[in-house]
This record gives structure tokens, C-alpha cells and sequence, in this order.
């Protein structure tokens, strides 16, 4: 559909042609659907109207990388060079790395990395940075440290973001001394500790339960001149509080928010609600929620009206699920596939099979494709009351939509 109302557009007029920018937004649309050859068509057509540029080579090759055709990711960069004539510069190569390392495919970034470092292009700080970054969201602490000892071997010392990335690393594995000595060491280089680095460590040991030493960070961070707290700083405190059920304090904290200018947010009451709904907190949780539509900027999210319709389905209060329901379309929020499974799932509990297939056909409708562990749950229970028919006509529209071409 895209590529047709680009041609169409294309035709209206001679005197307004496709810009670059415009032949990359449907590059990026194609590509999202792994239509790449059609994708490559289009290169081929913007060389011959010399509107090709490096952007549009890295946007290929991010979509290969998250189609998980690596191989071909990294062609299509080399492709840039030998096929159409641009030669690619550091930043290039660091946005191939960076690329293939948010892609989840960090070891074929150190690959190209290690193959092309210092014949093809000498790596920067960001280069390292980079791939520090992708073995850390691995947890891989054995190639992390042999990126860090490499950095410094070739003269870069870790700055900020570096060290930040490091600290984020420990805290993601619960390394919380190692991440807490990369602190102190970042105070005796007398180097400035962002917020970001304050908000991972209260983050990690809060979830932790490490209360005090995440209540001594966040005091720091609130006496550093240097920080600026801000609400994902005051969030992560709130989250402190809720994960040792002191939810007084969390509330304390969300009153010097609105004191300091600094929210709260939305997110801060989805912090809130989702440990009042694990510790069984019902009715706080519903209160809270009433709440939020009278604060601004706390408006509720779709992951707001998902804790809450989830709430009520495990407490087999569908009649409240559905009222939320209703006012979340009513409020212009569109469910998403997770909520759907939810409130349909709570359905088949209470036995509500009638409103649970409505629901199932209003998600067919919003054109998503139902796991096949919440169809086979409703199957199993209709087909238990012997309502053959509605099962095969929901699994007719199931596998209808599952084979809709992806472009027409």
C-alpha cells in the first residue's frame, strides 16, 4: 500500500519529484516488512536520480540486522562502497557497530570490528563505547573487560558514557559492589556523576532491597550541584520504596515531586501500581488509579489500563475489568495484544464465553493475530459447551489474517 501511493504520488505531478528523505521512509516501511528486494530496486532507482546517501545504507542495513540477516546487513554496508561509490567514514562504521549490537548480534560487531580496526577505519571512543554497551546488555563480563582493557590499552580513557554503560552492566547482573567501586571511582578521577548514573544505581539496588544505600545515592544525587534530579531519578526512589513495601515514603516522594516542579508522571504511578496489585493491594490500586485523571501529565498510558483490567481478571472481577475497559476507549487508548489476552483470558475464567469471542473478533478486527496459547484456551472451553461452529469460524478469520499479503 505504501509503495502504491508513492507511485501514485510520484505520477500526479513532474514538478515535484521524491525527495531522499522520502524514498528512505518507504525504504524503512519495506523493510520492516522484509520485502528487501523490493528495497534494493529502490537504491538502484534513487542512484539513477542521484539522491542515494549513506543514511539510506544504514537504514538497509538496520533492517536486515533486526530481521536477523546479519550477513546480509554487513554486505549491504561494503555494497555502499564497491557497488555505488560512497565511501564510508568513522561514523559510518560505528553506526554499522551500533547497529548490529541493538540488534542483538553484538558478537558479529566485534567481528567487524576486530576484522576492520586499523586496515579499514581506526576506531574512536564511541567505537568501544559501543561495543561496551552490547556486551553488557549480553552480561558477558569476559568480553566486557576485554573491550575496557583494550580501550585503555589504545590510549582512551572511559568517560562518562563509558562508565556509565559499565555501572548499568553490574547493576543489570546484581554486580552492585563492582558498579558502587566504578562510582568511587569516577569521584577520585572528580569526574561528574550524571543523573542517568544516580537513577541506575537506586534502580538496581532498590529492586534489590538494598534500601538505605539506594535512600544514600539518591540524597547524593539531591547534593550534588552538578544534578539536576529529574523525574527518572524521583521514579526510581518511588520504585525504592514500593520493592521494600513502604509505601508511605513512596508517596512522600511523589508529594517533593510536585513540590520540585519534577512531576510526577505517568510512569511513576504505573511504578506504584503494579507492587499495590503484587502485594493484593486491590482497593489502594483502584484509588490510586481514579487519581491519576485528575493530576496533568499523569494521564493513564495503555500500561496503566493493563495492570488494572489484569487486576481485576485474576480477581475474577470482569464486570470492573470491563468497565475500565470501555473507558479507556472512551479516553481515545487503543489495548494492545497483551491486554486483549488478558481481559479475554479473565473471560474464559468467568465463564463469559459470548463476551470473551466478541473480544477476540474485536482484536481480529484491530488486525492482530491472537497467541495461539489464549486460542487454544478458548477452543478448549467451547468446544467443552459444544459450540463447534463459532470455533471454526474464529479459526477461519485467525488463519485468514495470518495469510494477508504483506504488501498489495
Amino acid at each position: 500500500m505504501a509503495l502504491s501511493f508513492f507511485r501514485w504520488a510520484e505520477n500526479r505531478t513532474s514538478s515535484r519529484r521524491h525527495t531522499t528523505e522520502c524514498y528512505n521512509v518507504l525504504i524503512e516501511s519495506l523493510g520492516k516488512i522484509k520485502q528487501f528486494k523490493m528495497v534494493w530496486l529502490l537504491v538502484d532507482e534513487m542512484k539513477s536520480k542521484g539522491l542515494l546517501c549513506k543514511d539510506t545504507f544504514a537504514l538497509v542495513s538496520r533492517r536486515l540486522a533486526r530481521a536477523k540477516r546479519v550477513k546480509e546487513a554487513i554486505e549491504a554496508f561494503e555494497r555502499m562502497e564497491k557497488k555505488y561509490a560512497l565511501k564510508p567514514e568513522l561514523q559510518d562504521y560505528n553506526r554499522l557497530l551500533d547497529t548490529l549490537s541493538k540488534s542483538r548480534h553484538v558478537e558479529n560487531a566485534q567481528e567487524v570490528f576486530d576484522k576492520w580496526k586499523n586496515t579499514r577505519f581506526t576506531p574512536d571512543i564511541k567505537s568501544y563505547t559501543i561495543l561496551l554497551e552490547g556486551w553488557g546488555q549480553e552480561c558477558n563480563f569476559l568480553r566486557l573487560d576485554e573491550v575496557y582493557r583494550e580501550m585503555k590499552e589504545d590510549g582512551f580513557s572511559p568517560d562518562i558514557v563509558s562508565y556509565g554503560i559499565l555501572i548499568n552492566a553490574y547493576c543489570k547482573s546484581r554486580k552492585y559492589e563492582e558498579a558502587i567501586e566504578l562510582y568511587h571511582e569516577m569521584e577520585r578521577k572528580n569526574m561528574k556523576v550524571t543523573p542517568h548514573i544516580y537513577c541506575t544505581l537506586i534502580n538496581g539496588l532498590g529492586s534489590e532491597k538494598k534500601l538505605n544505600e539506594a535512600i544514600k545515592f539518591f540524597e547524593l544525587c539531591k547534593g550534588s550541584s552538578d544534578c539536576v534530579i529529574e523525574a527518572p531519578t524521583y521514579n526510581a526512589m518511588v520504585g525504592a520504596y514500593c520493592w521494600s513495601e513502604r509505601m508511605n515514603e513512596a508517596y512522600g516522594v511523589v508529594e517533593e515531586m510536585r513540590k520540585c516542579g519534577a512531576g510526577p508522571n505517568t510512569r511513576t504511578y504505573d511504578i506504584i501500581l503494579h507492587h499495590l496489585v503484587k502485594h493484593k493491594k486491590t482497593k489502594e490500586a483502584y484509588i490510586v488509579f481514579r487519581k491519576m485523571n485528575g493530576e496533568p501529565g499523569c494521564e493513564p498510558s495503555v500500561s496503566t489500563y493493563e495492570i488494572i483490567v489484569r487486576m481485576f481478571c485474576k480477581e475474577g472481577r470482569t464486570d470492573m475489568a470491563l468497565g475500565v475497559w470501555e473507558e479507556m476507549k472512551g479516553n481515545g487508548v487503543l489495548p494492545g495484544m497483551h491486554m486483549f489476552s488478558a481481559l479475554i483470558n479473565g473471560l474464559c475464567n468467568d465463564n463469559k464465553l459470548d463476551c470473551a469471542c466478541k473480544y477476540l473478533q474485536e482484536m481480529l478486527d484491530m488486525g492482530m493475530r491472537p497467541p495461539d496459547r489464549l486460542f487454544k484456551h478458548l477452543k478448549k472451553i467451547l468446544l467443552g459447551e459444544g459450540r463447534e461452529d463459532i470455533v471454526i469460524i474464529l479459526a477461519h478469520r485467525i488463519e485468514k489474517l495470518r495469510n494477508i499479503p504483506l504488501i498489495g
